[in-house]
């Protein structure tokens, strides 16, 4: 059997981090197998769709390196076939058309409700004379579905489970106006797509036994099913705002790498010993479903931040330079060139690309500096007088970082301090605050021009 798996978002707001783990664990479970994953748009909700949330959802997937293996498909376009299978379910007996009415529908939950049932359609029309049907009434298509015995799925995740057939009512797989339902167009969607494995959260469990209904009415083969819990938040319910970021734009704005995002989506609900680092080739050829839980997973941002700390740290500087430019809003050539030169120490220190541009900001800054209150503290009138000394000894070195450094070493030996005595204040006039990668790779980065300019703004100052 080929393996076939598909990812199918509703574009009704932004691609959830629930959605896009459900999408990676299918594109990674159709590479373990050599087969194919597809991505089908399933945008009936013309009420709350829209087009730039199905382009966000398609950009942020791109984003994270979740490739369809061909054009998605959009199931607005599959109006016509969801009605053919309808009508071929009305013709062989395994479908009928239902003539109730709102009204009625809204008083046979409203009694069964009274009477102390579940709000279950009860079957009017099933075996009623379609000649009795109403005048003016555009019925809907029901299933004709089982009323004994049970419906059973073997999940690959969740195990067996299953229903009575008596808890589930005729469900309507096309309406009055000819639309397609969810249920049923899913159902004739997957068929065609030949999907071999469902791979979805666990909140479509139920679903899942109306669909197979449909599949078994169809005399169709229906694919394997794999419900995965859903995340939680730390407090163990659904995750929501409240929480912190859901959406995928959220943590793209937040400054987290694809790579480690994914990495750690992978490690929320599959385990596979005791890696914290798993590149995206390594998790193809360690995935499958065996390694899915069953209990909720449970969203923890600190741990996801560390790991994207760990991912920035083997990032490539040139890659890492052009987001923070990117973040700085710069252009200029010049302040390019001077993160480059700086990057290997300043994503030592970031765990976040926004710490990364926030650390690197400096470097773009014009001069004279703002001074943050702890920098300007530091810079005592006994500190601004040492800063005019420590100039003119930098200004004899070739300002690489080991000329600076032997300078500086030199210069606090002559005066009787020690090094870190001298980096303080002169850190405090190169960047405006009091951290920065190390002070001779800070100045060598800066360059000669640059540096002695904010050193003399200082002692000016």
């Amino acid at each position: 059997m080929t393996v076939r798996t598909r990812f199918a978002p509703s574009p009704t707001g932004l691609l959830h981090i629930g959605g896009v783990r459900t999408a990676l664990f299918n594109y990674l479970f159709s590479r373990h197998h050599g087969g194919a994953f597809l991505i089908r748009i399933e945008d009936t909700d013309r009420a709350r769709g829209k087009p730039e949330y199905t382009q966000g959802i398609l950009d942020d997937l791109a984003w994270m390196g979740i490739a369809p293996d061909a054009p998605p498909v959009f199931q607005s376009a599959r109006a016509a076939r969801h009605a053919e299978v309808a009508m071929a379910l009305l013709a062989s007996g395994h479908a009928y058309r239902c003539y109730c009415t709102p009204d009625e529908l809204r008083a046979m939950r409203e009694r069964a409700t009274a009477e102390g049932r579940p709000p279950r359609y009860d079957g009017t029309w099933r075996d009623r004379d379609p000649a009795e049907a109403p005048a003016g009434v555009s019925p809907a298509i029901r299933l004709r579905c089982p009323q004994s015995g049970e419906t059973l799925v073997r999940d690959l995740v969740q195990g067996e489970v299953r229903v009575a057939n008596a808890e589930l009512d005729d469900l309507i797989i096309l309406r009055g106006d000819g639309s397609p339902t969810y249920l049923h167009a899913v159902v004739v969607d997957d068929h065609d797509m030949e999907i071999s494995h469902v791979i979805r959260g666990d909140d479509h469990l139920t679903n899942t036994f109306r669909q197979v209904q449909i599949f078994a009415a169809m005399g169709w083969d229906r694919p394997e099913f794999a419900h995965i819990p859903l995340i939680h938040g730390a407090d163990g319910a659904k995750l929501s705002k409240r929480h912190g970021a859901v959406g995928v734009p959220e943590f793209r704005a937040q400054g987290f790498l694809p790579e480690a995002l994914g990495n750690y989506l992978l490690r929320l609900g599959w385990g596979h010993g005791d890696d914290e680092i798993i590149p995206r080739d390594e998790a193809i050829r360690l995935f499958d479903l065996d390694g899915v839980g069953r209990a909720a997973s449970r969203m923890d941002y600190a741990k996801l931040t560390h790991l994207n700390g760990v991912y920035i740290r083997q990032t490539d500087d040139r890659r890492l330079a052009t987001d923070v430019m990117d973040r700085l809003g710069e252009v200029s050539g010049l302040v390019e060139g001077r993160v480059r030169a700086l990057m290997p120490g300043l994503k030592e220190r970031a765990r976040t690309l926004v710490e990364l541009a926030d650390n690197a900001a400096f470097l773009a800054r014009m001069r004279p500096l703002a001074m943050e209150p702890k920098a300007a503290a530091l810079l005592t009138e006994e500190a601004r007088a040492m800063l005019g000394r420590v100039a003119g000894a930098l200004a004899a070195t070739d300002f690489t970082a080991c000329g600076v450094d032997a300078a500086l070493r030199a210069f606090a030996e002559t005066e009787a301090r020690k090094l870190g005595q001298v980096a303080q204040p002169l850190r405090a006039a190169l960047t405006g605050g009091t951290t920065s990668p190390g002070i001779d790779a800070t100045l060598a980065a800066l360059g000669r021009t640059e540096s002695l300019a904010r050193i003399a703004d200082a002692v000016g100052g």
